[in-house]
């Protein structure tokens, strides 16, 4: 698995736990939600995610690098 197929994964499941936090738990989740896709927003801008140092650290390869 690539980093970038596990960043998503890992987004998009941050997202629906949230969601669904926030409507069985408190709405307050939905702050997590936003930091999520704040941290989606500035990594298109500036090519730097904590999670994808967090997962090539974890020995993942990024999609171009061939293994």
């Amino acid at each position: 698995m690539s980093v970038e197929r596990a960043l998503r994964l890992i987004g998009g499941f941050f997202v629906l736990l949230s969601a669904a936090l926030a409507h069985f738990a408190s709405p307050y989740w939905l702050f997590f939600t936003a930091f999520v896709g704040l941290n989606l927003f500035q990594s298109g801008f500036t090519n730097w995610c904590p999670m994808m140092w967090i997962l090539k650290k974890a020995g993942l390869q990024s999609a171009g690098s061939g293994s």
